[in-house]
């Protein structure tokens, strides 16, 4: 029997990318790219039976950090469970290129401050078989991995690589510092960079407590940096801001957008300190997309949290002296001490000492307990304060035998991001504004404390389907929020969109039955550090360039992704159209 495909899909409901509604098809697939799209005649060499599911694009994550993983591992977990077939990296102005020799512990430390990933995991797992930019894309483009990478040009690395001490100390650039920096962005684009990243948030500080070297960077650095963008053709604009002053902060990164023509993303999110400071953004951003300028900001799809327990960066004991006599033991000697009555009694009696850069997470009044089956959008009468109040207990008491729960693996979530209302309704109104699309998922990163790389399932799951405390979203709409868009807004042209020509990064999933796992915590990082993972049920199959790499959430052992050196064209046909 002649086989023409290499892969054919058949029956299920194709939902495009398009954003129209789906529609029965089979799918086939020739060398990497859809072949057909219909009533397929032919068959495959592989065939996909996907009747009663539906059948994607692969999902585009533009805001992740596997700038280290990458480097050792072919598999980028947790993203790839998740129905992600592309991401991109080196986002909020951090990453391990350009590094000179002697500063690479100084990046590391930024990076194990920025993005909790331990020094020891770093110090052990990263090569440095580079020193420039270029030098780091051409050894990633040596490797393998079951998704496809791209990579962006950090501000701190670039700042730090120029600059040297005056530049982790945030010093101004001088004339000749901002056009060394230019230089070297210009030609990290037209290496492949798919642009360049900065942070300018509080937030963002090394392992010792110093601010992110890019916090003060002055306008004219920024603005010299995007030139060299401007000059190459190529390129985006990534920000990360506090936005203190929403009105003065936006004005400047348009300006910059204004100067130099290149698209922009910048993070968008609900702060607790002040809850209707995005709808001023918003505003401002209207504003500048409807006088042309390629500004978009990306959203969370979900609250921004931290994850607490005994095998986690923090829980809130970490600063209490008794449990710091017993930290450094292993997870089952903790448990038994924390058991212990007598051991109880004086850990609940000290007072913490909150002498660390990460101050005590006792916001008992927004913490909540993480279940089996996750709640990300909890109600304020789930929080520990009031389940405190209700049992006739003191929050520790209630949080201590929650962690000690299955063995000392029960966590805590504290959202503090897009949650200052108790909903989710201010990410309702970001992420469907039409100058936004979704990100922030930080896959590979925060191994710790967080574990959101699990976003696209989050919009698959609870903005379609499970919502119940606000409007929810078509499966259509969500499907090209995370596929289309986010693809065009980095330059991904080949792919998002499921037609002859685009590339063949597809997902099979049983909507009904896909379903988020709790976070845990595995052991499988170099050095044997720890980081959290989340699996989800439902993903039937993922295939990356026609190869499947995934089925019912299991590994294949193929690894057809690889780095993606820049923007990518449309297929000839639809660029004519």
């Amino acid at each position: 029997m002649e086989r023409p495909y290499d892969l054919v899909i058949r029956g299920g409901r194709v939902i495009d990318g398009t954003g129209a509604s789906g529609f029965e098809a089979d799918v086939a697939v020739k060398d990497g790219k859809i072949a057909a799209v219909g009533a397929v005649a032919g068959a495959g060499a592989e065939e996909i039976d996907a009747k009663g599911k539906i059948v994607t694009p692969g999902f585009v994550d533009v805001h992740t950090h596997y700038d280290g993983q990458a480097t050792w591992d072919g598999r980028m977990q947790p993203s790839s469970w998740h129905g992600v077939t592309t991401v991109v990296m080196g986002n909020c102005g951090v990453g391990f290129a350009p590094c000179k020799v002697g500063d690479h512990d100084r990046l590391i430390k930024l990076m194990e401050g920025v993005e909790d990933i331990p020094f020891p995991v770093l110090s052990e797992g990263l090569p440095w078989s580079w020193e420039s930019y270029e030098g780091y894309l051409d050894a990633l483009a040596e490797r393998r991995f079951d998704i496809d990478i791209g990579s962006q040009l950090p501000h701190a690395a670039l700042r730090v690589f120029v600059m040297g001490e005056r530049g982790a100390d945030r010093e101004p650039a001088t004339a000749a510092d901002i056009a060394a920096m230019a230089a070297i962005a210009r030609r990290a684009v037209e290496a492949g960079a798919f642009g360049f990243t900065t942070s300018r948030t509080l937030n963002h500080r090394t392992s010792d407590g110093a601010p992110t070297p890019t916090l003060t960077a002055g306008e004219d650095e920024l603005t010299g940096i995007a030139m060299a963008l401007a000059a190459a053709g190529k390129g985006v604009l990534q920000v990360v801001s506090d936005f203190t002053d929403p009105v003065l902060e936006f004005a400047m990164l348009r300006r910059i957008v204004e100067r130099c023509g290149r698209p922009m993303c910048f993070t968008l999110a609900q702060s607790p300190i002040d809850p209707a400071g995005y709808k001023t953004i918003l505003t401002a951003l209207e504003d500048a997309t409807a006088a042309g300028l390629p500004i978009k900001a990306q959203v969370a799809a979900r609250a921004v949290g931290v994850l607490l327990g005994l095998e986690l960066t923090l829980n809130p004991f970490s600063h209490v002296p008794a449990y710091r006599e017993i930290a450094a033991l292993s997870l089952d000697e903790r448990v038994k001490r924390l058991r212990d009555p007598l051991f109880r009694a004086q850990l609940l009696a000290q007072t913490p000492q909150a002498d660390s850069v990460r101050r005590l997470p006792t916001a008992w009044s927004r913490m909540h307990l993480m279940g089996l089956k996750p709640d990300y959008e909890p109600t304020m009468d789930t929080t520990v304060a009031a389940i405190a109040r209700a049992r006739g207990l003191e929050p520790l008491e209630v949080a201590l035998d929650h962690m000690l729960e299955r063995g000392g693996r029960g966590m805590l979530y504290v959202p503090f991001l897009n949650y200052a209302e108790g909903s989710l309704d201010a990410v309702h109104a970001m992420i469907t504004h039409p100058d936004s699309i979704p990100g922030l998922s930080d896959g590979g990163a925060h191994v710790g404390m967080i574990c959101d790389g699990s976003f696209p399932t989050t919009m698959l799951t609870h903005w379609t389907r499970d919502r119940t405390r606000g409007p929810k979203l078509r499966l259509e709409e969500v499907i090209a929020m995370q596929t289309r868009d986010t693809a065009r807004a980095v330059g991904l042209h080949d792919r998002g969109l499921i037609a002859p020509g685009y590339r063949a990064d597809l997902n099979v999933i049983d909507h009904e039955r896909l379903t988020l796992h709790a976070p845990e915590v595995v052991y499988d990082l170099p050095a044997g550090g720890r980081r959290l993972i989340q699996k989800a049920d439902g993903y039937d199959a993922t295939i990356v360039a026609g190869v499947v790499t995934y089925r019912g959430g299991e590994a294949t052992g193929a690894l057809p992704g690889r780095l993606l050196r820049g923007t990518q064209a449309a297929p000839m046909a639809m660029a004519a159209e």
